[in-house]
């Protein structure tokens, strides 16, 4: 397998953890590690010589300046992995405009700042973008999640207008929509639910789909899903 140099966003806990620690077993890739918690990503990595931590506020309004910065340092881009998230759990009425706002700085707008500062590294290059089943069209909504479930939802359609602007390139964009896996976000959303998928399982999934999804789809929006939540 080619060599390749690999961003995954949201990468200090969860899945996002859990990616990086499988991608890093193959030598041959350069992970790039992000994450607004810097200590934990260089505590959960210390051991791995080919992955590399830098601190990475996505909710902050300077994201495309912090990500031109980081991505200074690298000569290519093969792999994104947009996997941070912002959650609010609360009831419709009760959500102000800085939760709302806190939601689609970190779900939506983030994600669409980091990819235009990655655009100058790319050329064969998989963009992948991890929404949730909540933001599917047509798939069962759960009170309080409004404010998470409508930014995530906004992370499908950038998929399929980036995916269309960009066809006669060689660079690809698609978007996974999760269901339940055991992670801390899905504790914050269901307290004391079990999901029946670990975090390593659905990372799993998502580096297979990032390593080689690119070759036969673009502007996908897949769900993966064995429960809902």
């Amino acid at each position: 397998m080619k060599k390749k140099s690999i961003i995954v966003v949201g990468a200090s806990r969860g899945i996002g953890k859990e990616m990086v620690l499988q991608l890093a077993e193959n030598a041959t890739h350069t992970i790039y590690a992000l994450s607004r918690n810097l200590e934990k990503m260089q505590e959960n990595f210390a051991s791995l010589e080919n992955v590399h931590c830098f601190a990475f506020d996505l909710a902050k309004n300077d994201v495309r300046e912090q990500a031109e910065l980081i991505f200074s340092h690298i000569d290519t881009i093969d792999i994104l992995i947009n996997n941070a998230g912002k959650l609010v759990n609360k009831p419709f009425l009760e959500l102000n405009k800085e939760d709302l706002s806190d939601c689609y700085q970190v779900n939506a707008i983030g994600v669409m700042q980091t990819v235009q500062a990655a655009l100058p590294k790319m050329k064969v290059a998989h963009i992948v973008n991890i929404s949730t089943i909540g933001g599917f069209q047509g798939s069962v909504k759960f009170p309080g999640l409004t404010a998470y479930s409508t930014s995530k939802a906004a992370v499908v359609s950038f998929t399929e207008l980036f995916a269309e602007e960009y066809k006669d390139t060689s660079i690809k964009m698609n978007c996974l929509c999760l269901g339940a896996a055991q992670t801390e976000m899905l504790e914050e959303a269901f307290p004391g639910y079990q999901a029946p998928v670990s975090a390593s399982k659905m990372a799993k999934y998502i580096v297979d789909f990032a390593l080689t999804a690119d070759q036969w789809m673009n502007g996908k929006v897949i769900p993966v899903s064995l429960s809902t939540p």
